[in-house]
């Protein structure tokens, strides 16, 4: 009688445990508003599928998945400047999505919008790496990079065998630096999607002044930008009621922009 009851009891406990392990991620699977919006979008309802969609995102939270798919119905409403906001989202949310990335550089060369224009093939290169892997996962890779580096010193330091010293002191140095590399990426990208650093231009063309207002002549004016450019924000001010911020273009070049023409990622 005993035997019986202690392993019913722990086969219920086996089971609040696996239950509580799966619930969250039955809850999200079996979302009613996303099912609803995944339909209408099949169904080329593009206008509902994006109202099911932003009742989502405000009632259950956002994810990459929904930024995604978000993107995706705002490139069929024709809407290139949302589209690519969501998609950049998604890819702050989740750095490694596959999805998201090849849906960004698919609607940026459809319609001829380069965001690296200007920038040097380093920092796009940089850029790429650093949006592999979530700064989670980049936190990781530097811890584990360090105590295998510690292990390679051991092992220089310790061992008598020249070949395996060899191995210790190059590993060593790999090892360290790609420490330090993965924890800058993490830095990099914790700071981008804590800090909203980065906005998408919404309209044709902005012209950008060098000065937080409108440009009264030619010579206030900076430069212009067109739909769908990427620009990094650096500082804004409080204008007559309007809102101003001071950004950086992927070239480099600075200048104020209203706050209304753009939309922060």
């Amino acid at each position: 009688m005993n035997t019986k009851i202690y392993s019913y009891e722990s086969g219920l406990r086996r089971f609040v445990v696996l239950l509580a392990w799966c619930l969250p991620g039955l809850l999200l699977m079996a979302s009613p508003l996303t099912d609803k919006a995944a339909k209408a979008y099949h169904q080329e309802l593009y206008t509902e599928a994006l109202q099911l969609y932003q009742q989502a995102e405000r009632t259950e939270g956002t994810s990459a998945a929904l930024c995604c798919n978000m993107g995706d119905t705002y490139y069929r409403l024709k809407d290139t400047g949302r589209a690519i906001v969501y998609y950049e989202r998604a890819l702050l949310l989740d750095p490694g999505n596959a999805d998201a990335r090849f849906n960004l550089d698919f609607v940026r060369q459809k319609s001829g919008i380069g965001d690296e224009a200007g920038s040097s093939i380093l920092s796009i290169w940089a850029n790429k790496a650093a949006g592999s892997f979530s700064s989670n996962v980049w936190a990781a890779i530097g811890v584990i990079s360090f105590i295998l580096c510690l292990l390679a010193v051991c092992l220089y330091v310790f061992i008598d065998n020249v070949t395996w010293r060899k191995v210790g002191f190059f590993g060593a140095i790999a090892l360290l630096l790609l420490a330090v590399i993965a924890n800058v990426c993490a830095f990099v990208n914790h700071s981008r999607a804590v800090n909203h650093s980065t906005a998408i231009v919404m309209k044709p063309q902005v012209t950008l002044s060098n000065a937080p207002r409108t440009p009264k002549d030619k010579t206030e004016i900076a430069f212009e930008l067109g739909l769908g450019r990427k620009v990094e924000l650096l500082d804004s001010v409080l204008g007559k009621n309007q809102k101003w911020f001071y950004v950086e273009s992927s070239n480099s070049r600075r200048g104020w922009i209203n706050s209304g023409d753009v939309e922060i990622i």
